[in-house]
């Protein structure tokens, strides 16, 4: 089972990655856009050209957990565009975009905050 926690790093690959490919496939999309490692353990996210699916890859410490979502009907409404290859996603705002949410459009709170002085 895959554990999202407010800690860990989701970054998330602008461009659209073929879906044919698999793990290793995926880990060379992880080098090549955001360069990246992807045994770190951190989240990445790909999507599908037509917005209908995307992919989560993990290295968990002991292997590789390949995760696929495809919508029954529709398409994904967000997506991030820009010129940056990559994003970096709050593990709440991972959740909005499972639902095939907006997640540029959910109010968050910081993942780290100062503590208030007594």
């Amino acid at each position: 089972m895959i554990q999202i926690t407010p800690q860990i790093r989701i970054r998330v690959v602008v461009e659209p990655v073929d879906f044919r490919a698999g793990i290793d496939g995926l880990a060379a999309a992880c080098r090549k856009y955001l360069q990246a490692d992807p045994f770190s353990g951190g989240v990445f996210v790909f999507r599908n050209r037509a917005r209908t699916g995307f992919k989560i890859l993990v290295y968990d410490g002991r292997g590789f957990w390949l995760c696929h979502k495809r919508l029954s009907s529709g398409r994904f409404a967000w997506w991030s565009d820009g010129t940056e290859p990559g994003r970096t996603l709050q593990a709440c705002e991972l959740q909005v975009l499972l639902m095939a949410g907006d997640p540029s459009r959910s109010r968050t709170v910081p993942a780290w905050r100062p503590l208030l002085a007594a």
